[in-house]
């Protein structure tokens, strides 16, 4: 199967500390799956500027787009801006777009635009704005690479100005059978006949343990194919019912 593909880098010490826990690349893949854009490949890279640059040179050579998070806060180590500078070779000074809109935005809100906030407003040159109407400073996009912030509520913000720049691809459907009591050990052999026998169709196995009243299996199938998915469908539910789990069946 062919079409675009994505990467998401995620950016900051704090990530690789364990001090924050991400949810950035669950809300890009989110995003991107009605659209046809599968995520790839992720990676987690520290505030070190030479790291980041490695990084995206190599994801944007390798994906169809790529998306980074974290770093282009006021601060002394958001230095994502200026990776995306050095890794695509060009300058980087402030958008006169963002600092009029940011300008406006803290007079507004009778504050101070100091010089760390200004910082926010410092675009490689050559890249487009992504609107943020949340906290108001920009992300931007460069050449393939899409820069949002870090905070969740701002990332998942400014990816609806960027779902119109994308090139969609074929969407792939999918069926989740889930059921309660299962165990993988009883199921593996017919599971696996069932994806050799449907090769357009991939299935992945889940477990879940809550408690020892509480744990099973989660068959989830995916494919473009929504005719083999269908057959798919009906055969794990076969295949639950036959272990002695009732299936619960979502798409």
């Amino acid at each position: 199967m062919t079409g675009p593909t994505a990467a998401v880098l995620l950016i900051g010490d704090e990530l690789l500390s364990g001090r924050t826990r991400d949810i950035n690349l669950q809300q890009v893949a989110q995003y991107l799956e009605p659209l046809g854009i599968p995520v790839r490949e992720a990676r987690t890279v520290s505030d070190v500027q030479e790291e980041i640059v490695a990084a995206v040179n190599e994801l944007r050579a390798k994906y169809t787009y790529v998306f980074t998070t974290g770093g282009i806060g006021p601060t002394h180590d958001d230095i994502t801006a200026d990776a995306i500078a050095a890794a695509f070779g060009v300058a980087i000074s402030e958008h006169p777009d963002a600092i009029r809109d940011m300008a406006a935005r803290y007079a507004a809100m009778n504050t101070e635009f100091t010089a760390p906030r200004r910082r926010m407003a410092r675009v490689p040159h050559g890249a487009s704005l992504i609107a943020n109407p949340v906290s108001g400073a920009p992300g931007f996009q460069t050449g393939n690479v899409f820069t949002l912030a870090g905070v969740p509520q701002i990332a998942r913000a400014m990816l609806d100005d960027i779902g119109h720049r994308l090139e969609t691809g074929t969407v792939v459907h999918k069926v989740s059978v889930r059921g309660k009591g299962l165990r993988e050990g009883d199921l593996a052999i017919r599971l696996g006949e069932i994806a050799k026998e449907f090769s357009a169709v991939g299935i992945g196995s889940y477990p879940w343990y809550g408690s020892i009243e509480d744990h099973g299996v989660a068959l989830v199938a995916r494919s473009t194919d929504a005719g083999a998915l269908a057959e798919v469908r009906t055969r794990l539910e076969a295949l639950a019912r036959s272990l002695g789990a009732e299936p619960e069946v979502t798409t």
